[in-house]
């Protein structure tokens, strides 16, 4: 079918160019749901160090995409099928990748991840001067140093029965184990291979790369490091055991890794912690179970990592408590499984069930201290999470035990002690107690510093004397998202972070950036002049150099813009230091991503869009001057019909000013009118400027699909008060269609709603309480809060209690306290006022909204004679996931709207329904009045 469908795109182009040939405009084509077999999306967008050079990946759907590569000045571009995983070389000279196996070998030899049989990668070398490809088969990964050029250490994929013996005794996982390793020079093509190797990393300058190596008899088991230039190996530790988690230090010197060759014979090994410094004849063991400063009974896993200090001096590791060995005795059980729901756990049995592997995983964070020769145990069990300030460097740390209230898991945001760490000791001191923030140390680590939600106010602790100072107290704008509309405490605008010296943090209001002296000495200063406030506009502050951790107050800043009336976006400069305005450099009716700076040279690259406009790639100076697209994909969209976005402004029912987006037909005509589909979630109109690629989405209309086949698409902003979310929807909505239907060109009798998740739910009320819609389709909808309340969200094991006490369902209370308002805001109990056909979309392994909420819709409204239909893709989680799943959805949305508000037959699927006898023999997509087509047992 996909070589049909091909094929009649290709006539269909062919009498596009004849037409245009005769001298006629060829005429412009609706989209239809063979555009999605060519259509392309980008994706991990790159700059070369020195700018010369993008890369970027082209997505397609259910189709092999491509790696390209190109010139930001010229046309010089590279294409490569099925590149991906890419990354630049340090000298600019040399682009890496990976070349996946096609679809259509995995679809025939099963998952790339799965059995021995399955496809494997092909490593690409690009060298960007000639343009010469050199490939090489079978390859499992790549590295290549972060600061240094002309060396990249691949590793061959081994699927013999030594390698997988090797992998196992190791602890190495089936198909994951030894290959052989190779490292190449990228300007004379010469390769040096080392074997059996399981693990390997590069010092950050290149000069050294580190491996480690497990062999099937144990016997060449261990560290070795590689001179790059030179060619000298150095064993570093050998001997059998398991080696893993290598690490350099920053400057290169130091090499630590995890090994349980002091413990190999062991059924449970335990690792110990090694480091190698540069020259040493043999690494040195620094820390081992039993070692002093780690708890009795506490071992050292194999699923920490191990991270050095930026000086080198400290090494930072996990440690757990040893689990209790498996009973050789057979199953202590008696082959009984049972969960035992005790209501005093502190977390409910299916999130414990959720997380039962991430917990057999969980390591607490230890110190080594290199010079001194001790261990320091930060966290526990009492103290999980632990980060230590200056990137590991200083001598505090924060740490947060959310023990004595992780019961309390219907609160958002959830609450926590706070404590300070002293890294030399391990001494704490409990600094915040049952709070709701969030809790971080500066770079320097002079200062803490939170947001307080019960204050909507940032504070600071100045450590060196515990003084806590209020730094936006006495500013008179708010600091806390002011449109906030749940139950729940609002957050920030945020932070941009702090100048250098911990001298200044900056943070957001609504619309400005703001210094504050984190002594609350100084007073607070406007760095944006107030300018955002006064245009209407949010700054933000991007930061271009990824490495950065603190601000130069006299070094320009770039900043995002937003107008958030207009939604105009764009970039303006500033600096922290000064009384100078802000400078603008371009606002545009467009849509601008974050940019990525080249990082020697001045070089910006971005995408920009537009309802019309594709987000191709550009690149640009430091100021924005003549800006440069790079990339011109889907040519093809001026063959089909488009359409345009128009911000529409109305008064809700509660008298408040909304927003939201109309979308038209490229060819509308006001003097006609036209069906409408209204899709909405929550906020969506800053989304003005949004591209729709005509691919099929999981589980909403796609507007520029809709449109272009002559509707017209509306998407509504709501607001909402708490407790009463259903009324919220209706007071939103229902004014801002009339306010359109005024207007004359809305055809009133062929409008319907269109909705998931949330959207779905709201849609389920809305149909409830009026009959205006002609048709709505609700995906994933809660029809009855008073179940839903009691039920589990079981991707995750949360019980879905906080949602209606804190978060999107806004009731604000339990159901015990206010079960009028969970009654009143749930549609089933007013079914029997429906008069709309719905369709309803909920898969039977939803872990979001429970599946049985979908059924308690449907149920009802069958049994008062109702239409309506409910579509479950088996298996399948909160939407489609699969291609053909996503596609199938869209065309059923399709063909249901096109049945009642254009008065298109309907298929058979909407008109008899699919007996299950026939389930995976058709899909009833045909007309109802059409002959059905025999069958002959094939799948279609």
């Amino acid at each position: 079918m996909t070589g049909i469908r091909t094929l009649t795109l290709l006539i269909a182009v062919g009498i596009g160019a004849a037409a245009e040939a005769s001298g006629q405009a060829p005429a412009k084509r609706p989209l239809d749901h063979d555009v999605y077999e060519v259509w392309d999306t980008i994706g991990a967008p790159a700059l070369s160090r020195d700018g010369a050079w993008a890369l970027y990946s082209v997505l397609r759907y259910d189709r092999d995409g491509e790696l390209r590569v190109r010139a930001t000045a010229g046309e010089t571009e590279h294409v490569v099928a099925r590149g991906s995983s890419a990354r630049f070389a340090a000298d600019s000279r040399t682009v890496v990748f990976l070349i996946r196996p096609s679809q259509d070998s995995l679809r025939n030899g099963g998952s790339r991840k799965g059995s021995g049989a399955e496809p494997a990668d092909t490593l690409g070398v690009l060298d960007l001067r000639s343009g010469r490809i050199d490939r090489v088969g079978g390859v499992k990964s790549f590295a290549l140093p972060e600061a240094a050029g002309g060396r990249v250490a691949y590793l061959l994929a081994r699927a013999d029965t030594a390698a997988k013996a090797s992998s196992e005794r190791s602890g190495e996982r089936r198909g994951n184990g030894a290959g052989t390793l190779v490292l190449r020079n990228l300007e004379t093509g010469a390769e040096t291979r080392y074997d059996d190797v399981v693990e390997y990393v590069f010092t950050e300058d290149g000069r050294r790369l580190a491996y480690a190596v497990s062999t099937a008899d144990g016997a060449g088991d261990g560290v070795y490091v590689v001179d790059v230039a030179g060619g000298g190996v150095a064993p570093v530790l050998t001997g059998k055991g398991a080696y893993r988690k290598l690490a350099w230090d920053e400057a290169g010197g130091q090499l630590a890794f995890l090994t349980t060759r002091d413990d190999a014979e062991s059924k449970a090994a335990s690792h110990a912690v090694y480091v190698w410094r540069v020259g040493a004849r043999e690494a040195t063991k620094v820390a081992a179970e039993g070692s002093a400063g780690i708890p009795a009974g506490w071992w050292i896993p194999e699923h920490g990592t191990l991270r050095f200090s930026p000086d080198g001096r400290r090494l930072y590791f996990g440690t757990a408590p040893r689990p209790e060995p498996e009973s050789e005795g057979g199953d202590p059980t008696g082959g009984v499984r049972v969960d035992i729901w005790h209501w005093q756990d502190p977390q409910i049995q299916p999130m414990q069930l959720r997380r039962a592997a991430q917990e057999r995983r969980r390591t607490y964070l230890a110190m080594a201290d290199l010079r001194r020769g001790r261990v320091i145990q930060l966290a526990d069990e009492k103290v999980p999470q632990v980060v230590v300030g200056a990137e590991g460097a200083a001598d505090v740390a924060i740490g947060s035990a959310p023990g004595p209230y992780e019961h309390m898991n219907w609160e958002s945001p959830s609450y926590a002690d706070w404590y300070l760490i002293d890294v030399r000791t391990g001494e704490r001191e409990r600094i915040l107690v049952e709070t709701q923030a969030r809790v971080l140390l500066s770079p320097g680590a002079k200062f803490a510093y939170w947001f307080d939600p019960r204050e909507l106010a940032w504070f600071a602790m100045e450590l060196k004397n515990r003084r806590i100072a209020n730094l936006t107290g006495a500013i008179p704008y708010a600091f806390h998202d002011e449109t906030h509309d749940t139950p729940q405490l609002p957050g920030p605008y945020g932070a941009a972070g702090w100048t250098e010296g911990d001298r200044l943090l900056i943070v957001y209001d609504r619309h400005d950036l703001w210094a504050l002296d984190p002594t609350g000495k100084a007073s607070p200063r406007n760095i944006t002049e107030g300018v955002g406030r006064r245009e209407n506009l949010r700054f933000r502050y991007i930061r271009l150099d990824r490495d950065e951790n603190a601000i130069a107050e006299d070094a320009p800043l770039l900043l995002s813009a937003f107008h958030y009336r207009t939604k105009e976006d764009g970039f303006w400069r500033d600096r922290v230091a000064g009384a100078a305005t802000p400078e603008r450099l371009v606002m545009m009716d467009r849509s601008f991503s974050r940019p990525i700076k080249a990082e020697d040279a001045d070089v910006l690259l971005y995408s920009r869009q537009s309802f019309v406009e594709f987000p191709d790639l550009w690149v640009a100076d430091l100021d924005f001057r003549s800006p440069r697209k790079i990339t011109a994909l889907n040519p093809q969209q001026a063959e089909y019909r488009w359409g345009t976005a128009e911000l529409v402004e109305w008064t809700s029912t509660d008298g408040i000013p909304l927003q939201g987006i109309l979308y038209k037909p490229e060819d509308f005509d006001p003097s006609k009118k036209y069906p409408m589909v209204v899709y909405f979630y929550e906020t969506m109109s800053d989304l003005l400027h949004a591209h729709y690629a005509p691919v099929p989405h999981r589980s909403r209309i796609n507007p520029t699909f809709f449109v272009s086949r002559g509707y017209l698409v509306f998407i509504p902003d709501i607001v909402y008060r708490t407790g009463y979310p259903g009324e919220s929807a209706m007071n939103a909505v229902m004014p801002g269609v009339l306010a359109l239907i005024a207007r004359g060109y809305v055809d009133e009798a062929n409008i319907g709603l269109q909705g998931h998740s949330w959207g779905g739910y709201q849609i389920a009320y809305m149909v409830t309480k009026t009959r205006l819609f002609k048709a709505a389709a609700a995906g994933a909808p809660v029809a009855n809060m008073t179940s839903a309340y009691g039920g589990i969200r079981w991707e995750t094991g949360m019980s879905r209690q906080f949602q209606y006490e804190r978060t999107q369902s806004r009731i604000g209370a339990p159901l015990w306290e206010r079960p009028i308002q969970y009654f009143e805001n749930s549609p089933l109990f007013w079914l029997d006022k429906v008069e709309t056909p719905l369709l309803v979309l909920h898969n039977d392994e939803d872990g979001a909204v429970p599946w049985y909420q979908g059924i308690e819709l449907y149920m009802g409204l069958r049994r008062l004679g109702k239409p309506v239909w409910l579509v479950n893709y088996n298996g399948e989680p909160h939407w489609p996931t699969t291609a053909a799943n996503k596609r199938d959805w869209n065309i059923r949305l399709q063909q249901f709207f096109d049945h009642y508000l254009k008065g298109e037959p309907a298929p058979v699927w909407l008109a008899e329904g699919i007996p299950a006898v026939k389930k995976g023999r058709t899909l009833g997509l045909e007309p109802a009045e059409a002959p059905r087509p025999a069958t002959d047992g094939a799948q279609p």
